[in-house]
């Protein structure tokens, strides 16, 4: 069991929280745990992280092969029960067709197929609505795990500290 990165642990991290230049701390948290593969994420991710064609892109293409998984032979079975909950939830067709087209489907789906948990920003629908899909609910609605990098980090006894030059 990994935990599989959506897109905006890299983009939204990079862009709001945690830039290259001020905060290598959690790029080097989310290297170690690449290194050692228990932080994953999907090629369909990899994808939106390299049209951003910029310093996050150039340093995600240095992360270990092998971390953004490729679809195996179980991910078909997956992918499938993921869309046909998508399907028989209500949603709108516009959320459907948006859901599958960014790499939201794909990375339940491989976290279905491989028992990993998801790690997403995106928080759960408070209210019913059926013009997204967020991340979150679609995970509750498979059965996979899902959290919060904030909740990882804090499970895992991250600590983003200064170095004592700064002190």
């Amino acid at each position: 069991m990994a935990y599989l990165l959506d897109t905006g642990i890299f983009i939204e991290a990079k862009r709001r929280f945690y830039g290259l230049d001020f905060c290598p701390g959690y790029w080097e948290w989310l290297m170690v745990g690449a290194t050692n593969k228990t932080l994953l994420s999907i090629e369909r991710v990899a994808d939106e992280i390299g049209a951003q064609q910029d310093e996050l892109s150039e340093w995600a293409a240095t992360l270990p092969k092998g971390f953004f998984l490729r679809p195996d032979k179980t991910f078909s079975d997956a992918f499938q029960r993921v869309s046909q909950w998508a399907l028989t939830a209500g949603f709108q067709p516009a959320a459907y067709n948006e859901f599958f087209e960014v790499a939201d489907s794909y990375l339940v789906a491989q976290a279905l197929a491989g028992d990993h948990t998801v790690v997403t920003l995106e928080k759960p629908a408070t209210t019913p609505s059926k013009k997204k899909i967020k991340v979150p609910d679609a995970c509750a609605g498979v059965g996979v795990k899902c959290l919060t990098p904030y909740a990882l980090m804090r499970l895992e006894g991250v600590k983003l500290v200064l170095g004592s030059s700064h002190g």
